[in-house]
């Protein structure tokens, strides 16, 4: 898949997760939650927050993936991480909620084993 390049997506991408200390900046999915909570004994979403934030931060790259899926069709592209957390390759795919332009939030779809 393409890195996400596009700077206007990227900085709202880096304002979401730079708050991701405080709650609703980074939201997942119920099962999301489950995975995490089975897979990562452990590991807070907001840990999973500040490693998507220290990725960004080190350079690392987020993938751009066109959605072609019907059922989540609302948005045209979600986006992919792949992390080490917890000594686990994990991929989280994500999609930017950006309604309100100024307060983007980042919401975990998927998560699993890359």
């Amino acid at each position: 898949m393409p890195p996400l390049t596009d700077p206007v997506i990227l900085a709202a991408f880096r304002s979401a997760l730079s708050n991701w200390n405080f709650t609703d900046y980074v939201t997942e999915k119920d099962a999301v939650m489950a995975w995490r909570d089975r897979e990562l004994r452990g590991i807070s979403l907001k840990a999973v927050a500040q490693c998507m934030y220290d990725h960004l931060q080190v350079g690392g790259t987020i993938d751009q993936t066109p959605e072609t899926r019907p059922e989540w069709n609302d948005r045209p592209f979600h986006y992919d991480f792949r992390l080490m957390i917890a000594n686990r390759r994990v991929y989280i795919e994500t999609i930017l909620v950006d309604d309100d332009p100024t307060d983007p939030y980042v919401h975990i779809v998927s998560m699993h084993d890359a």
